[in-house]
């Protein structure tokens, strides 16, 4: 009996504890970024549509799905046979056509019925194209918004910590968020981002250590002798570049110390030897000094101009530099008009002539050459206009069509930017009604709601329900 009472009590007593430490530990839980409430690694969770972990993805959208479940593995047809995948044939008609044009009418039903079988064939886990990608894999479905192969594209989803579409880069290190047309958590150039001590671009650098943030006052050291780096960039006072005009700040620059420590002391706008007070200083030790300082090699031969090295470090390489092309003996000069990006011809071939990375009319040699019928043609196949911005070609030969290309993305003319933008407009009211005329102005064969911007644009309030990859 003893043996009993002592056991209920020792049972009551380890209830008791147990109890107590749920408490503890209730009490000090946080909740983890991604709670897993389940597991998504089996045929028949991954062919439910739930999002059994509570991750954000569903079925086969899951990396767990993907991994650890046959039913979401590629498929092989029995019969091959090859397909474009994530890619569609697009209109090639004025932007000015009229809507009821027949012509115009008959192409875009059939650009809705391509767009819409492009989407489905991003999503059958079949590699169409063969080309070793499938699906979401494959770069021509991720340029397709309404395939939702790309999923970090709004300030939440840019500014939560989590690599939401899992690949291996999260909020602002993910081009999906420095690029977002609506992403506004990953510029560094406003005076609020430029002072809240996070790197909104993800370049590496933040607030005023950030060269886009120059132009706000805040990244200005207004006191240059407080002992304190106001504009917060790792400088105070006479050390900061914005105190150097200050008269308080200026020290002579005819020492040895002084044309050595790589320091503008004189505020003049040259440091150390480049500093004439140094390079032709009376004083024999410091003109001694800078005599005899490497010098930098000459770029002045066909070897050195045509090598692919900036020999004599002033930023310019080859051709680019004058010291080959305008200054160099004169077989240098005809070598680098020889090789220059300036004709018809070798802006129109293909290549990179002058080496410099850019090809034909991706190279200012080419569109802002001085031979206008050089501009003339740059100007017809450059993708800047809205026609060949929703034509379905690269028409720049750059490896980018349409609004993969950021001319098209990013012109400065917004009908040229139209056709990347189904819900741009001048004011809020018309970028509602864009969403809601049942035209497709994009001309990417998604009509309002349905089209991907209209469902995430923040200005739009006439997309109501589920939006688009949600």
């Amino acid at each position: 009996m003893k043996n009993a009472i002592a056991r209920t009590l020792q049972l009551g007593l380890s209830l008791s504890l147990v109890a107590t430490v749920a408490l503890v530990v209730n009490g000090c839980f946080e909740r983890p970024l991604v709670p897993k409430y389940g597991y998504e690694t089996g045929d028949a969770v991954c062919d439910d549509g739930i999002d059994n972990d509570v991750d954000g993805f569903t079925d086969c959208d899951d990396a767990e799905c993907v991994a650890l479940s046959s039913y979401c593995g590629q498929i092989i047809p029995t019969v091959s046979f090859i397909e474009p995948e994530g890619e569609y044939k697009k209109i090639a008609l004025p932007a000015s056509t009229p809507e009821g044009d027949p012509t115009l009418v008959s192409a875009l039903k059939t650009l809705s019925q391509d767009a819409h079988y492009a989407v489905s064939l991003c999503r059958d886990r079949v590699d169409n194209d063969e080309d070793g990608n499938v699906d979401c894999g494959d770069r021509a479905c991720q340029g397709i918004l309404e395939t939702c192969c790309l999923r970090e594209f709004n300030d939440e989803q840019c500014s939560n910590g989590i690599d939401d579409d899992n690949n291996g880069f999260s909020d602002c290190g993910d081009f999906g968020c420095t690029k977002g047309i609506f992403v506004t958590v990953c510029d560094e150039r406003t005076e609020a981002t430029c002072q809240d001590g996070k790197d909104n671009d993800g370049d590496g650098v933040s607030d005023c250590l950030d060269s886009t943030c120059e132009d706000f006052g805040i990244c200005v050291e207004s006191e240059c002798g407080n002992g304190q780096d106001d504009d917060k960039d790792g400088k105070a006072d006479c050390d900061d570049e914005n105190c150097a005009a200050q008269v308080a700040c200026q020290k002579p620059e005819d020492n040895l110390a002084a044309c050595g420590n790589g320091k503008d002391d004189d505020g003049n706008g040259y440091t150390d030897c480049e500093d004439f007070s140094c390079s032709k200083s009376q004083v024999a030790e410091v003109k001694a000094y800078c005599d005899n300082l490497p010098k930098p090699a000459a770029e002045e031969t066909i070897e050195a101009c045509g090598n692919g090295l900036d020999d004599d470090a002033d930023g310019f390489a080859d051709c680019a530099d004058f010291s080959c092309n305008k200054d160099a003996p004169a077989d240098v000069v005809a070598f680098c008009a020889e090789r220059a990006e300036a004709t018809i011809e070798k802006c129109s071939n293909g290549k990179d002539d002058d080496g410099n990375g850019f090809t034909d009319c991706s190279d200012y040699s080419c569109s802002q050459a001085d031979d206008t019928a050089v501009v003339a043609h740059c100007l017809s196949v450059l993708e800047a206009t809205f026609e060949r911005c929703s034509d379905g070609i690269d028409n720049d030969g750059n490896g980018f069509a349409d609004c993969l290309d950021y001319s098209c993305l990013q012109a400065t003319d917004i009908v040229v930017r139209r056709a990347c933008q189904e819900s741009l407009g001048l004011t809020d009211t018309e970028t509602n009604l864009r969403c809601q005329d049942t035209v497709d102005n994009d001309r990417d064969g998604f009509v309002d709601c349905e089209d991907w911007d209209c469902g995430w644009n923040p200005v739009v309030t006439v997309c109501e329900g589920k939006k688009v990859c949600e």
